[in-house]
């Protein structure tokens, strides 16, 4: 009789980043990948088809987002298992990505055998989170840390926190709308919701906030 083998859904915008992940998932006797998507609306399209057992999903996507696209894939079912790989700060992006609906957040530069570690520990029914992010999100449950919501950039809508780093990185407009696949003028209304929550003034204002946020989060 074949044992049983975890079928694994991949979405990543970047092609090399899913070929390692391809080759790293089928290495292992109980996984295999059952489908590859570069942005969201292609998963969501190929989800219903390939029914994955797990989906592994980048934060930064064309047009929808990866945390938008978890909540859309938990609307669908509450039950599915979702871990987030990504190059985001995990202080930053861990505790969003949790109640987005991901089970787990590993960081791009954490060793292989830590996402697999995470898959199957998710796949099991279990959570992955790196321990300090499990031990933040702990005290905050007795009230020892403030929540994100309450912090400076909590306030901010996932996509407009996306902006904001980008910003405080130095991105320009341009290419920070080339870069998530939206237009300049969806990523200038962005700017200005920005500046409106955080109480902003000018464009100066906005990127000199940015960029001491990014520094600080360093």
């Amino acid at each position: 009789m074949r044992k049983w083998v975890a079928r694994v859904m991949i979405v990543d915008d970047h092609a090399l980043i899913r070929r390692g992940l391809v080759e790293l998932i089928d290495n292992e006797p109980d996984l295999e990948v059952c489908g590859e998507a570069e942005n969201a609306a292609d998963a969501l399209a190929l989800t219903a088809s390939a029914k994955p057992d797990l989906l592994v999903v980048d934060i930064s996507l064309g047009g929808m987002n990866g945390l938008e696209l978890i909540k859309r894939l938990r609307a669908r079912d509450e039950n599915a298992k979702i871990l987030v790989l990504s190059m985001h700060d995990d202080e930053l992006y861990a505790e969003r990505a949790l109640r987005a609906g991901a089970t787990g957040y590993v960081n791009k530069n954490e060793p292989p055998d830590r996402l697999v570690d995470a898959m199957q520990s998710v796949l099991r029914g279990g959570t992955s989170f790196a321990p300090a992010i499990t031990s933040r999100l702990l005290q905050r449950s007795v009230g020892k840390v403030s929540s994100d919501r309450d912090s400076y950039t909590g306030q901010l809508s996932d996509r407009e926190l996306e902006v904001f780093e980008l910003i405080g990185q130095g991105v320009s407009t341009r290419e920070i709308a080339e870069k998530l696949h939206l237009s300049v003028k969806t990523i200038e209304t962005h700017r200005e919701k920005i500046k409106a929550k955080l109480k902003l003034r000018s464009g100066v204002e906005l990127g000199r906030a940015a960029v001491q946020w990014v520094l600080e989060q360093a």
